[in-house]
């Protein structure tokens, strides 16, 4: 198992390299002068050439890349264009807001999402199966903005149960805390409800037409221990591996659960970044953002080596 942790890990470090080396290109990919947006729009050009010289615009590009990773490494990502407040401390603040939201989005998915996927694979082909897959199909489907408006028209508009945007910390109030994420968390859950079931099923289906099942079933073994030893490890392998992904998804997501419902995360913060064309900050949360699905990605590869022995063989 450590051989296996050890060859992730070397995997891993060249695409984090890749993915520095892609959010620090991102200032020469996207339009504006960082310059100008530091001095501002009436700025001198003595003014602008101070930036210039601030940001090391006037170095080769591979000399700043070095400089920028080598101050990345201290922690420092530099400081906002627009705000002139360090990078580092405002994802330091803010992304423990965007993790409670994605975590709890995935915890929500996976309690609902996994008996619904079960439910599923033990029935398919019949009627509860059926519908089951309409409503997971809808899960997909349909836009988070669109399942967002439709809870805020009906749960904070029409019944008034929750506010309609807004954050609390859970220092402050541990029920205004909840209150204020659950209609988000609902709304970014419901995609990855959908997903698991989906994969779980489609595993399930697979794995019961194997030998080993007939086998257990042959041996008087329940059909409960059947399916939650034997079939459910294998089947819950493509789940996993969709969780993984998912992530990524979560925290993309969250520029736009977070706009709506005015939650101070970094999915806001990126988009008001993109607006003011503050590179420093984009940089910075996309690097973050990069480091975050590796080592995800990382974790869920040796989750699957442990739920997998022929992986761990190879």
């Amino acid at each position: 198992m450590g051989t296996v942790v050890l060859k992730r890990v070397l995997v891993a470090i060249p695409l984090i390299i890749l993915i520095s080396i892609g959010a620090f290109s991102l200032q020469l990919a996207l339009p504006g002068d960082p310059a100008t947006a530091l001095a501002g729009q009436d700025a001198t050009d003595e003014q602008i050439a101070a930036a210039r010289q601030e940001l090391r615009l006037d170095d080769p590009a591979p000399l700043r890349y070095l400089h920028w990773v080598g101050d990345i490494v201290t922690g420092d990502f530099g400081d906002s264009l627009k705000t002139r407040l360090p990078v580092a401390d405002e994802l330091a603040r803010r992304l423990p807001v965007t993790f409670t939201l994605a975590a709890l989005a995935l915890g929500l998915g996976l309690i609902v999402g996994v008996p619904m996927g079960l439910l599923q694979g033990v029935t398919a082909g019949g009627r509860i199966d059926k519908v089951l897959a309409l409503l997971v199909s809808a899960m997909v489907a349909v836009p988070s903005f669109w399942i967002a408006t439709l809870l805020v028209s009906m749960f904070a508009v029409n019944l008034g149960w929750l506010p309609s945007g807004g954050y609390v910390s859970f220092g402050q109030s541990p029920t205004d805390w909840a209150k204020h994420l659950a209609l988000p968390v609902v709304t970014m859950s419901l995609f990855i409800t959908g997903e698991v079931a989906r994969q779980l099923r489609t595993g399930l289906m697979s794995v019961m037409e194997q030998d080993y099942i007939r086998s257990g079933r042959a041996r008087g073994l329940s059909e409960a221990r059947v399916i939650g030893k034997h079939a459910l490890r294998n089947a819950s392998m493509p789940a996993l591996t969709i969780i993984g992904i998912r992530v990524g998804h979560l925290l993309a997501g969250s520029v736009l659960i977070e706009q709506i419902f005015r939650v101070p995360g970094i999915g806001s913060y990126t988009l008001a970044a993109i607006q003011n064309r503050d590179f420093p900050v984009i940089q910075g949360v996309v690097l973050t953002s990069g480091l975050i699905v590796v080592l995800v990605s990382l974790v869920v590869d040796i989750a699957y080596a442990a739920l997998n022995p022929k992986v761990r063989v190879s």
